[in-house]
This record gives structure tokens, sequence and C-alpha cells, in this order.
């Protein structure tokens, strides 16, 4: 179906193409070059950590770290059971088996308390886990002053899924400075983009250099192609690095406006019985009084329709039959087809939040015309004009 107004489109400009056509004009067109070196160093100053790895996507960014924290065959990683595939998926790669964990029921961030759990259980079957990846959904800083607390008391290393909150912050930091490594995503539908594009950030040197390595097909330093590990091709180009940068000195502002977004959801349906902005009660998972600022990636609401009188389903059938694009929250790892069977710690929370949830537009280039389509349609649709 053919959207007009879109989830999340690509926020860009006049800034963007000039600051690609001047990497262009520089001759740097083959991956690598000083846009990239740059880039690394921007994200790593706005985020505050001594090392960043410009990738070709999230996905390979997480690919890289894990095998930097020496994740492989027979190893089993935790994860979130509420996030995008590209977390679960990556730890495949390195031969390793996911372990789900259930969620926050306000946030859909990883449960701590579920994370010890399954930790403590594993401990009693004489298995330890590899390492650790919470996922900071829609753009939510996950609770990583517990998610650390526990991993410490495990000894497993904390490998964070940041690919969707640059921007954001919690407990007081920038999101992707917990952990020993963490991974961004600057693919198309981000806060920031590249087009497509990730980095790997770290304040460990071994790390970084393992990733760097790794990232450009792992070619020993001599003239000629030498090679003691399997490499990959990972590795971002100069072009769209230059297009990352100039992204980055928008960030704020682009945040600020999807916060624009955010708010005037909550404006619109404080008064909807049943409906909910999914983390609006929380600051974060951390807990109130708690320092956070979601980036206001993606704003989902929850419908309950024992009091709502209508299902999320219905919702998003009238926006499309109006043109607006919306979508439910992630499909839970735990259900999905391929990982059949895989372990977890599981209470129902992702499954509840999956049923009720629905994703509505959220990008920081909507026009005010187009959020009072999104507004005047959500009201007719709330006031009964449906089916």
């Amino acid at each position: 179906m053919k959207y007009e107004i879109l989830l999340s489109s690509p926020d860009v400009g006049a800034l963007e193409e000039q600051a690609v056509v001047a990497a262009f004009r520089s001759g740097w067109i083959a991956p690598l070059g000083p846009e990239v070196d740059q880039f690394e160093a921007d994200v790593s100053a706005y985020i505050g950590v001594e090392h960043g790895i410009a990738l070709a996507s999230g996905t390979a960014a997480l690919h890289l770290g894990l095998l930097a924290l020496n994740v492989g065959r027979g190893d089993i990683v935790l994860t979130s059971t509420m996030t995008f595939a590209a977390t679960a998926f990556a730890i495949t790669y390195t031969g390793a088996t996911p372990y789900f964990i259930d969620c926050l029921p306000g946030t859909g961030n990883m449960d701590p308390q579920l994370l010890h759990d399954a930790l403590a259980g594993l401990a009693q079957q004489g298995l330890r886990a590899a390492a650790i990846v919470p996922v900071d959904l829609l753009g939510r800083v996950a609770d990583y002053t517990s998610i650390l607390a526990v991993a410490q008391e495990f000894g497993v290393p904390v490998f964070a899924d940041a690919a969707e909150s640059m921007g954001a912050r919690g407990q007081g930091r920038a999101a992707g400075s917990f952990g020993d490594a963490a991974v961004l995503s600057f693919n198309g539908n981000k806060v920031m983009t590249t087009s497509g594009g990730g980095m790997l950030v770290t304040n460990s040197a071994e790390i970084a250099s393992y990733v760097r390595y790794l990232s450009t097909q792992a070619r020993e330093p001599v003239m000629h192609y030498e090679h003691t590990h399997i490499g990959y091709n990972y590795r971002l180009s100069n072009l769209l690095a230059a297009l990352g940068r100039a992204q980055l000195q928008r960030l704020d502002e682009m945040v600020a406006k999807r916060s624009a977004v955010r708010k005037f959801y909550g404006e619109l349906l404080c008064e909807v019985e049943g409906v909910k902005i999914l983390g609006e009660s929380q600051v974060n998972d951390a807990g109130a009084g708690a320092s956070g600022l979601d980036n206001s990636w993606l704003t989902a609401i929850t419908v309950d329709a024992s009091k709502s009188h209508f299902k999320p389903a219905e919702l998003s059938g009238y926006l499309a039959k109006h043109g607006i694009e919306s979508r439910p929250l992630w499909k839970p790892m735990h259900l999905q087809p391929i990982f059949a069977g895989v372990n977890g710690s599981i209470n129902g929370s992702a499954e509840r939040l999956y049923d009720q949830g629905v994703v509505l537009p959220s990008g920081s280039n909507l026009t005010n015309d187009q959020l009072d389509r999104i507004g005047t349609t959500i009201t007719n649709f709330v006031a009964g004009d449906w089916p």
C-alpha cells in the first residue's frame, strides 16, 4: 500500500545535500576517507565515548561487536524479546543461540528482574551466558543501572543495542555510552540517517581495534593480501559519512521536533479511555526521578479494547484507508517462527504490548498540515466514524 503520510521518513535538506556534494567533489568516492574518520570522531564525542567505528549497518555493528566479545558457536546470549529481528539475527550469525528476556510493561525494555532470574537459572544448570544485549525500544534508554548490576553479579559483558536511541539520554548519560560497547543505527527511518549505516561505539581500545580490523576484510598490515581471520566488508562509505555528519549537526533539533509530535499525540488522546502513550508515565526504566530523555524516535500507543471499544487493528485499518501509515509494535522474538523452541524468560508483557500497540507517524519532518490531517482522522475514528 502506498501511504501519503509515512511512519518515519528521512529528514534531509540543503545542509545534507551540500555535505554529500562536497564529499563527492573531494574525490573520496571509495569507502573510507576523511569524512568517515571525522564522523566517527563526531559521534564518539557526542555520546561521550573514546572510539567509534562506522559500519555499513547497525546489524553489521551487532555482528562484529559480538565477535569482539568472543561470542561464538554454542554460546548463549541473553537479549530482549521485544525488538526488531536484527538483534537476534546477529546473535545467530556468530553461531550462538539467543535467550529471550521479556519486558517491563510500561516501556517495553528488558526487565532486569527477569534477566537476573534467567542468569541464576542458567547458573544452576552449569551454564553461563556469553553476553547480554539489552535493547533501547523505540528510543527509550533501558534500565542500565539495574542491568549492569546484574551483569556484574554474574560476570557477563553487556553489549547495548542503542540502534533506536541515538540522541536519547538515561540515568544521566547518553544512549550508546552504556556497557562494554554499543551499537547505533543510521538506517533511513531513524532520527538521523546515513541512508544505510551504523556504528559501534566503545571505550575499549581492544574492542575498537578488533572491530575495525574485522570490518575491512581482516587484512593484515602487509603489502600483499594476508588473512589470518575471516573478515567482513562492513565499512561505511565516505559519501554516506558526509551525510551523517550533516545530520548530526541537526540531531538535537530533530529530537525536539519528534518530541513535539509525541506531545501532540498525548494531547490528542489524553481523554480517550483505554488509550495510553507507551512510556509516558515513566521518566525511564530506572523509575521516577531518574534523569532520562526519550528521543521520541517512534511514538506508540497502547489500546485496551475493553475500555476503548475499538481494537488496535481497527484504528490502523482506518488510518491506512486515509493514506496514513501505522503498524503494530515489534512482534516479540519468542513468537517468531524462526525462533520457535528457543528458550527465554517470558511473562507475557511483550505479547500484551504486541497485541495492544500501534505505532503512529513520528517523523521530524511532519508538517502542521499533516499533523492536522492525522489528528482529524484519529478524532473522527474515535468518534465512531467506522467501519
